[in-house]
């Protein structure tokens, strides 16, 4: 049985409900209702305007048009009223009407809000009052805008979390290890007590264990929440804008270090690095036929750990831990033996630290591109791990590998995670992660920013499926997320980090399952791509530390040693922190008093707002804009808006309209005008309507005499512009009328084909009959049929009926009656009128005029048939060994459009040579100069130039012929006109010539301006049946042109362009040909390749010189016109310009050529130099003056002004 159809909803009902109100205002035809209601209606000429209808049109009308909203900020106060509610309420629920009656009421209050009242005048309730409203937020607003300085209180530490360091440009990775070392707190009591040295030449301040001190005593107790560790990086002489390796910084600051402790008297001091950070462990080689073992012991500060995607620490410590066979051709020569043996090859751990490093070899060398590259695999690695089932021999191994973790002596909690973050070994940001011993909490740093974090481990929703862990979370940066250990891949949760790629993982690990009973004491494992360094300490060995089950740790307080640091260095964080407290009260002083007089004009302000509203129409009232009250409102709160820059003020503009700062007495006094609303007559514009409004004229004096601030002009209600009121009635009277009249004519306009009419321009009328004519001028009468534009459609300039039949239309007369009326003084033609026998008779002569013309230009391009087909496309191949002559190619270009178009292009009257002929009566060009025939020249045959005598009036002869390459004149050159003519241009055009990556770069002593043709190798060539083929085929001329003179553009310029706008050009006319390319014009894609040369890689050379100004004019530079230019592509090293190896479908794309490793750390303290002696560090001290000398940009290296604000080549 099919299902049933639900049943239709019965449609809403229509028109008011009953009990409804209805609007008076709103009922069809009250003229009140609009501002223009009375136009068309009560006043149908402008005369008929009266004051009331002048302020119905600002919606001032005693009409109530616009009501009263009260003052929403005003002061609430009890009235009996409100007090006897309850009993209004039950009477006026008695007076309410019943159900089927509708309720016309005149005093219903509409609701006020932001949209409705937009255009009321008589609302004040939505100018930003709000901002007052709440004392502290209007305070911090003010505290901006009077700039009382930075407030070091929100520098100030929080004193239950870890301060950040200062990033120094790129000393990212010297901050991570800085955070997890102070947390080390034997290691941080270590550098507290360690002396360094003195000596004659450096003070005890310069040393870096000093500085090191100084580091961690701001870090334990400075006020700040920032420390800047600009002083211990210019003691290692770090280059600061380079980025380094930070486990290699590990290393070399750690051996360092354990220099600097080793020169101490405290035995104790004097092992500090190896005692803390140092393990043991043995490479052993057993042979396998006499069993023979040998040992070689070998300390490490870290444990080197090889990543495979998705594995466990625990499974790659296994593998590290696995034996090796030696065999076959890696036989082991047994010294026993005395021969080549089979053996069996393993690492042992001996000894382990009470902080252990564990290093994931994230970066690792890639000999297919001899480079190094970060690998993106992901590795887990738990909250704390039992180290004793990796300890010593396998057997004791597998032994306490079943014991209970109670019951182990090596049982290590995670203290530090280090990130890389970044897809390259060569660029990227160090991050960590490090557990705060006193508030046992983990923290993310990220250089100045320190995020708490909340918990590692993620909380697991139970009712949900699967019983999933939801989002980590955490105040701001995100950590590396934890949960139980991981899951199979398809039953993988991936979590959306904003910092690393992080999975929560929800069974343990196949290692785990293998060698221990896996329970619910068991730790969370972490999923990561990014970390690199993982510092796990052991428990009970670093004074409080969190139990296993809660390794990620609460946030509550814990007692921790009392380390103290060293009386100099407290001294330096004690004068940071003095500074710091003056700063804070000198601060609190200032704002204590800008507080009391923040007072003073919040309450004066709220009084006036508060308090302008008028209570009725007829009181004393001024009219100013919407926005000069926002503006007065926010002034003291808002920081003005920079008026945009503008040319001429428009005449239209009223004057007096720019804000105006006056000095009076001592005091400011502000003028804030209400231009907004003012017309050019400096009157209320009823156009501008929209933003007026209406206050006590009271409140506009106290606005001026309490607040200093003068809103101008003062204008009342009354001064609405008579001028602008009539020319809007004009045109809104027009609106009316028109369509009406319009109406009008279209009901009569047709006429029969046996009826008498009239004749009308067809434009004229198809223009008039729009709803809104383009004809039409505001305020102005339409134009009339017979208006100038269009009276030749009708009329001839004979006075009579014009010949041309399509631009006139027929129109009965009746019609005419009706635009008579309207165009009182128009008298057109009927249409029983003849037209013009004049016209007529023309018209029939113009036609054999036609014949003629065209017989004419026949004749001509027959005997002129060369200058016809060669004289413009530059083709003087047929000309070697025949007499010549110059002519001006206009007048060619003149004569071929006569030749095409005889009957409406002019004929040309004559040709004149004289441009090419100075006053000397000689050349002013040189034939041989390739520069010199430019585009306003063209060679024609001496025949076609005495056939040229005949037809026009020509001179002076300029006769050359080509023998033997070169032309041949009668006239001289004169020399010194040439070179004028060349350099008296304002427009031109040059020959770009783009040089290969062969061809060598021009210098002025082998610059020539043959073609350059680079040396190619001579190649043996198979020759197979596709390359004759290939071979066989016609290439373009174009093609062709390119190859032979040696790949040539030409493009116009003015004498006025800069060298950077010429490259600038140069990129877009390759845009223009790649994309005529692709619409498969006539372009060579050859030519677009060669000259698609980004801006910063473009060399341009001029005679052999380069042009590296790019602000230099073409004038400057004694560029001539028709010249030539190289242009050759500067190589840039894209290594320099990205780290980014990109992976596209498993492939690489990255840089083929190997990448420079740089200095790493050679030349500082820690690379070998000197002890103390500080360098010119690239961190230069904030008293040290700036360096004066040019800038590279950033984006394309070119080397600026030092004052510049943007580069002058790529506008960076």
């Amino acid at each position: 049985m099919p299902p049933k159809r639900p049943r239709r909803a019965s449609p809403g009902p229509s028109g008011l409900s009953a009990g409804e109100r209805l609007k008076r205002t709103k009922l069809t035809g009250n003229a009140a209702y609009s501002a223009w209601g009375w136009v068309g209606t009560e006043v149908t000429d402008a005369s008929g305007i009266t004051e009331e209808h002048r302020l119905a049109t600002c919606g001032f009308s005693s009409y109530r048009t616009r009501p009263l909203c009260p003052n929403r900020f005003a002061e609430k106060r009890k009235t009996p009223t409100e007090v006897g509610a309850g009993n209004a309420t039950a009477q006026s629920e008695q007076d309410q009407p019943p159900d089927d009656v509708i309720v016309i009421s005149d005093d219903e209050g509409p609701t006020c809000n932001l949209k409705s009242c937009k255009n009321n005048p008589y609302c004040l309730n939505h100018l930003g009052q709000n901002k007052w409203e709440d004392p502290d937020k209007a305070f911090e607003a003010y505290v901006k805008v009077h700039e009382l300085g930075e407030n070091p209180n929100e520098s100030s530490r929080d004193a239950t979390a870890p301060i950040g360091l200062k990033n120094l440009g790129a000393t990212c990775y010297a901050n991570a290890y800085l955070q997890v070392w102070f947390q080390d707190l034997p290691f941080r009591k270590g550098v507290y007590k360690c002396q360094p040295g003195q000596d004659s030449e450096h003070t005890f301040e310069e040393a870096p264990i000093f500085q090191l001190q100084v580091t961690f005593a701001a870090m334990q107790h400075s006020s700040f929440n920032v420390f800047n560790p600009v002083k211990l990086v210019e003691s290692l002489k770090l280059r600061a804008t380079e980025q380094q390796d930070a486990q290699e910084f590990s290393k070399l600051f750690m051996a360092h270090l354990d220099t600097e402790f080793k020169k101490q008297q405290d035995p104790a001091l004097q092992s500090l690095i190896a005692n803390q950070f140092e393990g043991k462990q043995v490479y052993n080689t057993v042979c396998q036929n006499c069993q023979r073992r040998s040992e070689r012991d070998s300390d490490f500060l870290e444990i080197e750990v090889n990543i495979e995607h998705n594995a466990t620490l625990e499974e790659r410590l296994s593998a590290l831990l696995e034996p090796e066979l030696l065999s076959g051709d890696n036989k082991y020569l047994c010294q026993q033996c005395d021969s080549l043996q089979d053996a069996k090859r393993y690492t042992e751990l001996r000894q382990l630290p009470p902080v252990l490093h564990f290093s994931l070899l994230r970066f690792v060398y890639d000999v297919s591109t001899m480079e190094r590259k970060k690998s993106k695999q992901s590795i887990q690695f738990p909250t704390f791990i039992d180290m004793d089932r990796f300890l010593g021999p396998v057997e004791a191994r597998k032994k306490r590998g079943k014991r209970s973790l109670k019951d182990s002596h090596n049982l290590y909690a995670l203290r530090g995670i280090l990130l890389h973050k970044g897809a390259s070994a060569y660029h990227g940001h160090y991050e960590a992660q490090v557990f705060d011993v006193q508030n046992q909490s983990w923290y993310q740093f990220n250089d100045e920013e320190v995020t708490k974090i909340d918990s590692l481990v993620p909380k697991v929703d139970t009712g949900k499926k699967g019983g999933r862990g939801v989002k980590d979370t955490k105040k701001k940066n995100g950590a590396a997320a934890v949960s139980k250990p991981r899951v199979p891949p398809k039953k993988r949760q991936r979590i959306e980090d904003s910092d690393s790629d992080i999975e929560i993982l929800e069974t343990p690990p196949s290692a785990q399952k293998s060698e221990s009973s896996t329970t619910s004491d068991g730790p969370e494992y972490i999923s990561s791509k990014d970390a690199y360094m993982l510092v796990y300490a052991r428990v009970g060995d670093q004074g409080p530390s969190p139990i296993p089950k809660k390794a990620n740790g609460d946030a509550s307080h814990a007692a921790i040693p009392d380390i103290t640091p060293p009386p100099k260095a407290m001294e330096v964080v004690r004068s940071l922190n003095d500074a710091h407290e003056k700063a804070c009260v000198e601060f609190a002083q200032r704002e204590k008093a800008e507080k009391v007089k923040f007072d003073q004009i919040r309450n004066t302000v709220m009084d006036i707002y508060r308090s302008w509203n008028v209570s009725s129409r007829e009181e004393d009232c001024v009219v100013v804009s919407r926005q000069s009250l926002e503006s007065w409102i926010s002034r003291h709160i808002a920081k003005p808006k920079k008026p945009k820059a503008t040319s001429t003020p428009s005449p239209d503009t009223a004057p007096d309209l720019v804000p105006v700062t006056e000095q009076m007495e001592g005091s400011t006094t502000v003028s804030l005008p209400i231009s907004e609303v003012l017309c050019s007559h400096s009157k209320l514009d009823p156009d501008k309507a929209t933003d007026m409004k209406i206050i006590r004229a009271a409140a506009h004096t106290r606005i001026a005499e309490e607040d200093g601030c003068v809103l101008t002009p003062k204008l009342t209600s009354t001064d609405i512009c008579p001028i602008c009121t009539e020319r809007m009635f004009k045109e809104k009277l027009y609106q009316i009328e028109h369509p009406r009249l319009v109406a009008r004519f279209d009901d009569v306009a047709a006429v029969g084909d046996d009826e008498d009419g009239y004749f009308v321009s067809k434009a004229w009328l198809k223009d008039w009959r729009l709803a809104k004519p383009k004809m039409h001028v505001e305020a102005e009468p339409d134009p009339p049929p017979d208006a100038e534009e269009y009276l030749r459609d009708v009329v001839c300039e004979h006075g009579n009926l014009a010949t041309n039949v399509a631009a006139r239309r027929r129109i009965s007369a009746e019609a005419y009656s009706v635009l008579h009326d309207v165009f009182p003084d128009w008298n057109p033609p009927s249409t029983s009128a003849e037209p013009c026998p004049v016209c007529e008779a023309l018209l029939h002569v113009s036609r054999e005029d036609k014949r003629e013309y065209r017989k004419q230009a026949e004749e001509e391009k027959a005997r002129l048939k060369y200058m016809h087909d060669n004289a413009l496309n530059g083709n003087t191949a047929l000309l070697e060994d025949v007499p010549c002559a110059i002519v001006p190619s206009q007048f060619v270009r003149s004569w071929r459009q006569w030749i095409m178009r005889p009957s409406e292009v002019a004929r040309p009257e004559a040709l004149d040579n004289s441009p090419f002929v100075c006053e000397h009566g000689l050349l002013a060009f040189d034939p041989n100069e390739s520069e010199d025939i430019d585009a306003s020249m063209s060679i024609i045959k001496r025949s076609d130039w005495e056939a040229l005598t005949e037809l026009y009036s020509v001179g002076p002869l300029i006769a050359i012929e080509n023998t033997g390459g070169r032309y041949t004149h009668e006239l001289a050159v004169c020399a010194d006109c040439r070179l004028r003519r060349r350099t008296s241009f304002d427009m031109t055009d040059l020959t770009i010539r783009v040089l290969g990556s062969n061809d060598p770069t021009p210098t002025p002593e082998t610059y020539s301006e043959e073609p350059v043709q680079a040396t190619k190798p001579v190649q043996t060539t198979l020759l197979t049946y596709s390359k004759r083929q290939n071979e066989g085929q016609r290439k373009s001329k174009r093609i062709r042109q390119v190859r032979e003179h040696g790949k040539r553009r030409k493009i116009t310029i003015t004498k006025a362009m800069t060298v950077k706008d010429l490259k600038v050009m140069v990129r877009r006319v390759a845009s223009r040909l790649r994309h005529a390319h692709r619409l498969s014009l006539t372009c060579p894609a050859q030519l677009n390749d060669e000259l698609s040369i980004p801006v910063i890689s473009q060399r341009l050379f001029y005679r052999g010189r380069e042009l590296d100004d790019s602000s230099a004019t073409m004038l400057s530079l004694g560029i001539l016109s028709n010249d030539l230019l190289d242009l050759k592509e500067e190589n840039e090293d894209i290594n320099m310009l990205s780290d980014t190896d990109i992976e596209v479908d498993g492939v690489s794309t990255g840089p083929k050529k190997k990448r420079t490793e740089g200095q790493a750390f050679g030349g500082t303290l820690l690379g070998g130099g000197s002890s103390f002696s500080i360098p010119p560090s690239s961190v230069r001290p904030s008293s040290s003056p700036a360096a004066v000398g040019p800038v590279a940009c950033p984006a394309c290296t070119y080397e600026n002004g030092p004052a510049d604000l943007a580069c002058a080549m790529c506008e960076t």
